[in-house]
């Protein structure tokens, strides 16, 4: 079967992003990247060995480290203030909050260890809500790529076109790199990865290569299922997903994230109020990750291409 999306190989979105933050520095001078203690975990090592004097580790102080984004760009800088996710968007939610959106301030922060893929550091550090709450705070667009080249462009495009805040979330692990480095991405505009007419996958993050791969499992049983990547969860694509609504009947989206308050409940947010139809979500079922192999903890979640399948032939038997 002839497949548009080819995995070119396995890469982090981590490095994604920290090869994002390194053309974003040779293109602008201001661009200012601040660590947590953590380095080459989130991919910002990329920037701090190419511009050391550009880069300020602040220690295990995540909360110093949003006050600090705030204040560089209050005084003309481009700061990206990147650590772990349950760090970076969770215990600073006030300084975000007052500090960052409340200013309006163009700041940019980057969440890695994003979903249960982070495998063996176990619950404390899968980030599993930050979706939710970084797309209610005012002002705030919310970014979520696919893979490793998707987060570079995206990572380039919050920096340097984007005003205001801006959240990117990424993984640690590796995993599919599939977009194409000359692909048309714009912030706010869900990408069709495959074309159907029988009901509609919208995925994000991770949960877009196994959208996929579900979706050309299902045309083999004669399932015409069409793919979203929704990168961009705020501002989310209406749109695109009123279009899903009247054209294929049905939705299922799937997300490494609590189902609650992330996408599934962007789009479920967008179908009651534009063109109900049936929904079914793929995410974590209001639960804690645990300790374990990326792929064994996404397979017992239920966040794989199977999971996926499973969801759509339900709902399409229900419809």
């Amino acid at each position: 079967m002839n497949r548009s999306y080819i995995n070119k190989g396995d890469n982090p979105t981590k490095t994604g992003f920290g090869e994002g933050l390194v053309e974003s520095g040779m293109r602008n001078q201001e661009v200012i990247v601040l660590g947590a203690d953590i380095t080459a975990s989130v991919g910002v090592n990329l920037f701090a060995e190419k511009f050391p004097h550009r880069f300020f580790s602040l220690g295990i102080a995540e909360q110093n480290g949003a006050g600090v984004a705030a204040g560089l760009a209050l005084e003309g800088k481009i700061p990206v203030f990147a650590t772990y996710a349950v760090f970076s968007a969770l215990r600073t939610t006030d300084q975000l909050r007052v500090s960052i959106c409340y200013n309006r301030v163009h700041a940019i922060i980057g969440g890695a260890h994003a979903g249960v893929s982070v495998g063996p550091d176990g619950a404390t550090h899968q980030a599993l809500e930050d979706l939710a709450i970084m797309r209610s705070l005012p002002h705030m667009t919310v970014l979520s790529p696919c893979d490793a080249t998707q987060t570079k462009i995206a990572t380039i495009q919050a920096i340097l076109q984007l005003s205001g805040p801006v959240y990117i979330r990424f993984g640690r692990e590796a995993m599919p790199d599939f977009t194409d480095e000359k692909q048309r991405f714009t912030v706010g505009k869900a990408q069709v990865m495959k074309k159907g007419k029988d009901i509609t996958i919208i995925a994000t993050g991770h949960l877009v290569w196994e959208a996929l791969q579900a979706a050309y499992s299902l045309k083999e049983q004669g399932i015409d299922a069409r793919v979203l990547n929704m990168h961009t969860i705020k501002p989310v694509d209406r749109e695109a997903i009123v279009c899903a609504a009247q054209e294929t009947g049905a939705i299922v989206s799937a997300e490494e994230h609590q189902i609650t308050g992330g996408l599934g409940s962007a789009i479920a947010e967008v179908v009651t109020q534009e063109y109900p139809v049936p929904m079914k979500f793929i995410g974590m079922p209001d639960t804690f990750g645990e300790s374990g192999e990326p792929y064994a903890l996404m397979k017992k979640y239920g966040l794989t291409d199977q999971a996926i399948m499973t969801a759509v032939t339900s709902l399409l038997n229900e419809r």
